[in-house]
């Protein structure tokens, strides 16, 4: 990526993070997908992987319990693999978050608000 682009970039992953913290879930999707739309390889999974938490959470918060479980499951396969790309998140810390609501889920535990995924800067 050249000087501009990396801009850009960084710009669009503060906004998109922004968003997810907030629980601004189909919001925070849409500005993903952005980003998904200009990268590839690890990067593109890794943010794939970043959609479908949003998804899961916006299908969480509409009762859709079974939804959000599987698409939980597939974001956190994408990323979990990936830990050691840095796109400026700490996807360590990101996979346990959900890890420990994907289990929750599973087992139809109660969720607080503080289980709700959190996407860390570096």
């Amino acid at each position: 990526m050249d000087e501009e682009s990396t801009k850009i970039f960084k710009e669009s992953l503060f906004t998109a993070l922004n968003l997810f913290n907030n629980h601004e879930w189909y919001e925070a999707h849409d500005a993903f997908e952005e980003i998904w739309n200009t990268v590839d390889g690890d990067e593109r999974q890794i943010i794939q992987g970043i959609l479908q938490v949003s998804v899961s959470q916006f299908h969480l918060s509409k009762g859709n319990l079974n939804g959000a479980t599987i698409l939980l499951g597939e974001g956190l396969g994408r990323i979990k693999t990936r830990t050691d790309i840095n796109l400026g998140i700490d996807l360590e810390s990101f996979c346990g978050c959900l890890e420990n609501l994907l289990r929750k889920l599973q087992y139809k535990e109660i969720l607080n608000e503080s289980d709700k995924p959190f996407l860390k800067p570096l």
